[in-house]
């Protein structure tokens, strides 16, 4: 499943490719939307909270927020009108049309329609997002060690303690500070709070202009501290470059 990094920069390119344009035609292809037209709209911006996407769009029936979750094989696609869909059209779930673009969701996870104030209830239940500008590290902490005897992997990953970690950042965060992943929260204890700002960093960096930092800036194993030596490039945007460590094999 994408992680909140994923997550906000397909927040930033819907935003870029949508926001301040009026909508053309809208199809909403599953079955309690099937009969919506959102059509005569205009896109006010497109956010991210978490894992989940919020594009808000003000209609003469409402403004309303069309909010979309990627799961496991979701993804959007922004093109330019009249292009042809990258993936077949049975995929499509959402098709958001101006006189420029065309936006096309394949294999969304989760499609609703609220009002717009509906919004916080739609996601009250998730905790600080942990990329939001308004990141409080405090309540996610709080959040945290509520439950001190819960392994520290599944305490990072779960939504409700902070919102966009998942799977990788979970354990690399964990590695970074010297810790594994099936500790507890209780015995990360004071290392915490700088585990968390370091997740926070990376999950803001933009490998795709940082790739100098990986092939020349880092000589260390992320694990156990280690020596390394550079063994591999991945194209740029696609894979990090490979690093092997003779002391943990990673």
């Amino acid at each position: 499943m994408p992680e909140g990094d994923a997550v906000l920069r397909t927040a930033r390119r819907l935003d870029k490719g949508l926001s301040g344009q009026v909508l053309t035609r809208t199809d909403f292809r599953v079955p309690q939307l099937a009969t919506v037209d959102l059509s005569g709209g205009t896109v006010r911006e497109t956010v991210s909270r978490g894992k989940h996407l919020l594009t808000r769009i003000d209609h003469p029936t409402g403004e309303w927020t069309l909010h979309t979750h990627l799961k496991m094989e979701g993804s959007w696609r922004i093109l330019e009108a009249g292009r042809r869909w990258p993936k077949p059209g049975f995929q499509a779930r959402v098709v958001l049309r101006t006189e420029q673009t065309e936006a096309v969701g394949f294999l969304l996870g989760i499609v609703e329609l609220v009002r717009r104030d509906e919004e916080e209830r739609l996601l009250a239940h998730i905790g600080p997002d942990i990329l939001a500008d308004d990141w409080d590290p405090d309540a996610a902490l709080e959040r945290l060690t509520r439950e001190p005897d819960r392994l520290l992997f599944e305490a990072l990953r779960d939504q409700t303690n902070l919102a966009g970690i998942g799977t990788i950042y979970a354990a690399e965060t964990c590695f970074i500070a010297g810790i594994s992943p099936l500790r507890t929260v209780a015995e990360a204890g004071d290392k915490l709070p700088r585990m968390l700002q370091r997740t926070r960093d990376l999950m803001k960096a933009d490998w795709s202009r940082s790739r100098q930092m990986w092939v020349y800036g880092r000589r260390t194993c992320r694990r156990c501290g280690g020596a390394v030596t550079l063994t591999k490039v991945g194209p740029l945007g696609k894979e990090r470059p490979a690093y092997h460590c003779p002391r943990c094999q990673s």
